[in-house]
């Protein structure tokens, strides 16, 4: 087993299936894509093992705590883990955490966004360590996600040459 996913492993975590989006919607669009060593990863949001989507739903501020937002940004960071081992076959191969753009679905007032998307840094430098972890990162504020999901995260990796 590759190291990260024995990280995985020992910290009780599980990669979700790939999403399983409601009933007559369709994603016409790659979730990874990859261009040398470059890899982008498309929006993702918290998932279930099984690819559903996760809650509680809603805006932090109104609908979810601060704490169950960090635990959404989690269940985020295991998506993309799960995209991104599809895509790339060892998670191992990642050599850098380069950029990191974390959406909250909140209401006008929150201004907690760094806080909830603490939740997908702190994995992915418990992960990957500093070195390999460290990331650049936005954290923004948006009045609606799809699916009223409370936290949507994209970004970029690269791979070992």
């Amino acid at each position: 087993m590759a190291l990260i996913e024995q990280r995985l492993a020992q910290l009780g975590l599980r990669l979700p299936a790939p999403i399983q989006p409601p009933p007559g919607v369709t994603l016409p669009f790659a979730f990874v894509q990859i261009q040398g060593t470059r890899v982008l990863f498309s929006g993702h949001g918290p998932l279930n093992d099984d690819g559903s989507v996760v809650g509680p739903l809603g805006k932090l501020g109104q609908d979810l705590s601060v704490e169950q937002g960090y635990a959404q940004a989690q269940r985020v960071a295991l998506s993309v883990l799960g995209s991104l081992k599809r895509a790339i076959g060892d998670l191992d191969r990642i050599a850098a955490w380069t950029r990191v753009f974390g959406m909250v679905n909140c209401t006008p007032d929150f201004t907690a966004q760094p806080a909830v998307i603490n939740g997908f840094s702190h994995l992915i430098l418990e992960l990957y360590g500093q070195e390999r972890g460290m990331h650049t990162r936005s954290a923004v504020g948006m009045a609606a996600l799809p699916f009223n999901i409370p936290v949507e995260i994209e970004g970029e990796v690269l791979l070992h040459g």
